[in-house]
């Protein structure tokens, strides 16, 4: 099994997070509710629905990436952007943290953010910047 490597526990890590944040939504029309609730009134209407539903499946996509190891960075760096998005939009201006001293805030994002990166660059940044 090619797939099971250094990086494994991570990417299984994120695809349950990925999988678990997107197909729920799926099936109880919270990905609908994301699109007209929110991405439609923060100026994204008409096509909140379809850009909460590109989301959705581009977690799902990099779900199944990570797990066969196919594209890896191509769908981390997607998913990094989306989650940036998110802080920018949705989570910074809760603050920090999800749970605790606050609710909702960045802390999370900025973990997984930095989960992908590791997966993107298992050898770490020095391999990719021409030193060491």
């Amino acid at each position: 099994m090619h797939f099971i490597n250094s990086t494994f526990l991570l990417r299984f890590a994120v695809i349950v997070i990925l999988l678990a944040h997107s197909v729920p939504g799926m099936f109880d029309h919270g990905i609908n509710d994301f699109g007209n609730l929110y991405l439609n009134q923060v100026g994204f209407a008409p096509v909140g629905v379809p850009i909460a539903w590109a989301i959705k499946l581009s977690h799902v996509l990099c779900a199944i990436c990570l797990l066969f190891q196919k594209y890896v960075r191509w769908v981390s760096g997607v998913t990094i952007l989306i989650l940036l998005a998110g802080i920018i939009m949705v989570h910074f201006k809760e603050g920090w943290f999800v749970v605790g001293g606050g609710r909702n805030g960045v802390e999370f994002n900025f973990l997984l953010m930095f989960v992908l990166l590791t997966i993107m660059f298992p050898a770490g940044l020095n391999k990719y910047s021409g030193k060491g």
